[in-house]
């Protein structure tokens, strides 16, 4: 008998830290599951070079929002932006890629406009700024083209 609730209580254990191990995985990878406290609107961009899945979108310098997907849409790069639901955006917003810090990182900052017409889920922000190549701006600048 004593053997049987020794293992009963290593198994418990055990369980108990495979679903810490879940729970932190789930928090430091910041994933939400069957979360309801976001809705969805998209950017098209002529260029999102370096934007991937899971960018931060920030606004105000806070961090409101992730980049769910990339896709190409009518010869244009469409970001599917995933937004906390307290945050309502205009349809006059201005999305621009920007990049932080010296590493690199692409990130989506928003800035406010001034309209009334709050963009609902799966609408569209039509104003957006690419992504700046310095890679074209060079070879503009070396051939010519400036």
């Amino acid at each position: 008998m004593r053997k049987l609730s020794t293992e009963a209580i290593v198994g418990v254990f055990v369980l108990m830290g495979i679903f810490s191990l879940v729970y932190i995985s789930l928090k430091l990878g910041k994933l939400e599951i069957m979360s309801s406290d976001y809705y969805t609107i998209f950017a098209d961009f002529e260029n999102a070079s370096g934007v991937r899945e899971g960018a931060d979108i920030e606004l105000a310098g806070v961090i409101i929002g992730r980049v769910e997907k990339v896709l190409v849409h009518n010869d244009m790069a469409r970001l599917a932006l995933r937004i906390r639901k307290d945050i309502k955006l205009t349809n006059d917003t201005i999305a621009s890629i920007k990049t932080r810090g010296l590493i690199g990182e692409k990130i989506l900052k928003l800035n406010p406009g001034g309209s009334d017409t709050i963009v609902k889920p799966g609408g569209v922000l039509n104003e957006t700024e690419s992504t700046v190549d310095l890679e074209e701006l060079i070879s503009k600048y070396i051939f010519g083209g400036v």
